[in-house]
């Protein structure tokens, strides 16, 4: 969708709203322009902010994204921020497939973002822990970013769930598994996970501590 300029310009000065929403899965979804980049919150979270989604932009300037990466699966795919950030900033010419649950954050993503993505994207509505017991492709890249409002459903915080990650995951491939850790508290549950189940499953795997959020990469 294209945004008048004058919009862009003023929010730079402003956060600029251009629609709110809701769904089954979330009561407030708030779509804004925010220094120029479209965002998408509720209002204990933001789910997508394109390249400034800073949370996964610095831990993949971290990581080693190696030249053998192709397939990218995006489980959380809000409005697109990995594959808008991939492509714009890291020049990586990847192909999506994006899970998402809430079909009106995919009509958000259809209408202001995927258009624009030179990328090939699949978006599938469809339940995460659903479609990996289902699942019978492998990835090079998977980036986990399952939220409702700020909290993760518990279903995707156990072993099991990390096992069929890591059953479709490429020989050689990343995990990257976005955590909230903007607070004490959310910081210590973030950490618990990670040494105590996290790394049971990936026993090499890193916690990136990235300013409110605790990144947990698989190496």
């Amino acid at each position: 969708m294209e945004i008048r300029k004058w919009k862009r310009w003023l929010s730079y000065l402003m956060e600029v709203h251009l629609e709110s929403s809701s769904s089954e899965h979330n009561d407030s979804l708030h779509v804004t322009l925010n220094k120029g980049r479209l965002q998408l919150s509720t209002p204990n979270a933001i789910y997508s902010y394109a390249d400034k989604y800073e949370n996964f932009y610095k831990a993949f300037e971290q990581i080693h994204l190696n030249e053998s990466i192709e397939d990218v699966l995006i489980l959380g795919f809000g409005l697109g921020s990995i594959p808008y950030m991939l492509e714009e900033k890291f020049g990586k010419n990847y192909s999506y497939t994006g899970v998402e649950l809430d079909e009106e954050v995919i009509y958000l993503a259809s209408k202001y973002v995927l258009s624009d993505l030179k990328s090939d994207v699949m978006l599938i509505e469809a339940d995460a822990i659903n479609f990996m017991h289902q699942c019978t492709q492998a990835f090079d890249l998977i980036c986990i970013d399952i939220f409702v409002d700020d909290q993760i459903p518990e279903v995707f915080l156990t072993e099991d769930f990390l096992h069929l990650i890591k059953e479709s995951l490429a020989a050689n491939g990343l995990v990257v598994f976005n955590h909230l850790a903007d607070r004490k508290a959310y910081e210590d549950k973030a950490r618990r996970y990670h040494k105590d189940v996290f790394t049971k499953v990936f026993p090499k795997g890193q916690y990136l501590q990235i300013l409110g959020n605790g990144m947990m990469v698989s190496y």
